[in-house]
């Protein structure tokens, strides 16, 4: 979806904070949205969405008939600044994935919001609130550990799971995580060289002495340091692509370990976004060519078209975004459906499973496309603690990211829609419903 790369600078009249305007940061949203009594999920602004080869007529169209100041993503250096850079704009652009923040004040005065009427002949797609996007994990520790036990013998004395096999793992034995072996990852001759990586997230440690010496290209859209403060993102990195063998007496949680990493820090130091914020980074790590994008956030809201056009936009450039499923649920008695982004068709969404390859009580079904190991899932953390074991579909997600730069570096075929196609037909059938695990559990090549 290019567009020409004209300079669209700012104007100097920049708007004020209760304008919710596109370079705010999200603490100031959130309490933007309290004071003003909002549902807490919406941020004020809203999200358009191109239709597909609209995106220079919909910029045209922002531009002359609005009269809205745009700015443009690619105008920015590494897009790393540019909300900050877009202060007084009233539109921001992410050209390569068809979509636009709006700001709200300037689009609530034009009439462009989700109530107005898009006749066939206009560019644009969609108006849609904007999400405030979280962390996806769920903290493991003895307390949940032990609330997923009970609740998991609960569900099978009930007879409300069908049997399933157990996963024959003894990680302490083999120095490997038992979600690796799950996946057959440490048999596989495949490393993920030449294979990028995108993880958006809470951003990276990047002192962490697991990973001296890897290739890391990183990001931040949150106007915060890449430095990752939660944890979250340096865990779900760990997985996808740290090491085959850690320093000291520390067993192997990595599965794509000579892959490049590319850590965008979508999230901030509390572990929360906004939805343009994801846009961002998902536009950034098309533009890089990630072949993977994983993504271990989300929002428990219906199918963005925001999302659907940047799912689309990847896997037309050779990319796959990988998305978890999310924690809203509470098993047997609660079943909640998977949130957005995974929920969108253009994107790969990730279901958890426990160690005995039984759905772990907190993932959430319905469009479940894969899943993989999400129970007690140890990985990177950052320093000084450096490893920690938690839980989560956030944790499921890079196992399938990991392995699917596996298949990645396998062929050069394996790009896009083709690298989704192989993870499906490649994955471990499980004696379950679909709308829980898809396919199944990822398998490595």
């Amino acid at each position: 979806m290019a567009t020409k790369n004209t300079k669209r600078g700012p104007s100097a009249a920049a708007t004020t904070d209760k304008d919710l305007h596109v370079a705010m940061d999200t603490e100031s949203l959130l309490l933007a949205a309290l004071e003003s009594g909002g549902d807490g999920k919406t941020t004020g602004r809203y999200i358009m969405t191109f239709k597909e080869g609209a995106t220079d007529a919909g910029i045209k169209n922002l531009e002359t008939t609005h009269g809205l100041r745009m700015a443009d993503a690619r105008d920015f250096k590494n897009q790393a600044t540019v909300f900050e850079q877009a202060a007084g704009a009233d539109a921001v652009v992410f050209p390569e994935i068809g979509v636009a923040l709006l700001g709200g004040a300037a689009a609530t005065s034009r009439g462009l919001t989700a109530s107005a009427d898009i006749s066939d002949a206009d560019p644009t797609h969609s108006i849609d609130p904007e999400y405030f996007m979280f962390a996806d994990g769920v903290n493991a520790d003895d307390y949940l550990r032990g609330v997923i036990h009970t609740a998991q013998m609960i569900a099978r004395d009930l007879g409300s799971r069908v049997a399933v096999e157990e996963a024959e793992v003894t990680p302490s034995v083999l120095g490997v995580t038992w979600g690796l072996i799950a996946c057959k990852v440490p048999p596989s001759l495949r490393d993920g060289t030449g294979i990028k990586v995108a993880i958006l997230d809470t951003g990276f440690d990047m002192g962490h002495p697991d990973f001296a010496g890897r290739s890391i290209t990183t990001n931040t859209f949150v106007g915060q340091s890449i430095q990752d403060m939660v944890g979250h993102g340096t865990h779900t990195t760990g997985t996808a692509c740290g090491p085959k063998s850690p320093a000291g007496a520390v067993q192997r949680y990595g599965i794509a370990f000579k892959s490049q990493i590319f850590a965008g820090k979508v999230l901030n130091n509390s572990g929360s976004g906004t939805q343009a914020q994801s846009l961002a980074g998902m536009n950034w790590a098309v533009v890089n060519k990630c072949q993977v994008i994983s993504m271990s956030l989300g929002a428990q809201v219906g199918v963005q078209p925001s999302y659907t056009s940047a799912g689309a936009a990847a896997l037309a450039a050779g990319c796959l975004i990988i998305a978890a499923a999310g924690n809203a649920s509470n098993r047997p008695g609660t079943i909640n459906p998977c949130g957005a982004p995974a929920n969108s068709p253009t994107i790969m969404s990730v279901g958890a499973l426990d160690s005995s390859l039984h759905v772990a009580v907190f993932s959430n079904g319905g469009k479940i496309d894969i899943a993989g190991p999400g129970v007690d899932v140890f990985s990177s953390w950052p320093r000084p603690i450096l490893h920690k074991t938690i839980s989560g579909t956030s944790m499921a997600t890079p196992h399938v990211s990991g392995c699917a730069a596996l298949w990645a570096q396998s062929s050069a075929t394996l790009r896009g829609a083709a690298l989704r196609a192989k993870l499906l037909a490649t994955a471990k059938h499980l004696p379950l419903p679909a709308s829980d695990v898809g396919a199944g559990l990822v398998q490595a090549p």
